[in-house]
């Protein structure tokens, strides 16, 4: 189990990540895993989510929309609304009951939620049958959790303050064939009183443009028609950036 921290990740973060989606593809191998999602909040989480599916359907699990039949339920968290937060309890009290009839469910939680103290110690106190719990930060690191929770029978929480680089070459999935979503930036500088984004998302941080670039034109070539860019701050795109660009820039 992991403290909170601030880390900077190495540019083979993504190929180590996706050696270990191999590592698990091969152990979970005919074993008919399935697992459900569910994402609360705005459509950077559900960009998160498209990422999230991506990597476990690269190790072997199915999606169901039925948590009683799941092998592994995950809840992208959101904090902006109460009532959200407030919802994710709830379910969790029902999840709980499942857990108790299938002890081998692996229930995991993620995203804005998770960046907050007050609800990290809620989470350790009273939910302990939670077996995987990580950030907005280090959703790439989602198959390297699993593998220790497999491995070490034990609950595993990873959460960071912050992190420098931005690993963006791992799996994802589409909902439809002819749009999708990509992030140019992360994280927001504003700090607007009645906004909790930046502390849980971070500081802004842009991708370079020639890997969204990149990113957009192999969307096209599969036929994607429509793309929306995404970011907390997208008027800000670019200040991060050793060569600042803004948006008119491409």
């Amino acid at each position: 189990m992991s403290e909170r921290k601030e880390i900077k990740i190495s540019t083979q973060e993504a190929k180590r990540q996706n050696e270990i989606i191999n590592i698990l593809a091969q152990r979970l191998k005919g074993k008919g895993l399935k697992y459900c999602i569910s994402t609360f909040g705005c459509q950077m989480n559900a960009r998160d989510s498209e990422k999230i599916e991506g990597m476990l359907q690269q190790i072997g699990y199915t999606k169901t929309e039925n948590e009683v039949e799941a092998d592994f339920v995950l809840y992208n968290t959101c904090c902006v609304r109460e009532n959200a937060e407030l919802k994710i309890y709830g379910r969790l009290g029902a999840l709980k009951g499942i857990k108790r009839k299938n002890p081998n469910l692996m229930i995991a939680l993620c995203g804005c939620m998770m960046q907050q103290d007050i609800v990290l110690d809620n989470l350790k106190k009273n939910f302990k049958f939670i077996d995987i719990i990580f950030g907005t930060y280090n959703i790439y690191k989602l198959p390297e959790l699993l593998q220790t929770r497999l491995e070490t029978q034990e609950s595993v929480i990873d959460i960071w303050d912050s992190y420098q680089d931005i690993v963006e070459d791992l799996p994802d999935t589409r909902k439809f064939d002819f749009k999708a979503c990509v992030n140019i930036m992360y994280g927001c500088n504003n700090f607007c009183t009645y906004c909790i984004v930046p502390y849980v998302r971070g500081r802004e941080r842009s991708r370079e443009a020639d890997d969204i670039i990149k990113e957009i034109e192999g969307l096209v070539a599969e036929g994607v028609s429509e793309i929306m860019l995404l970011g907390q701050n997208v008027n800000s795109y670019g200040k991060t950036l050793k060569h600042q660009l803004h948006l008119h820039s491409f």
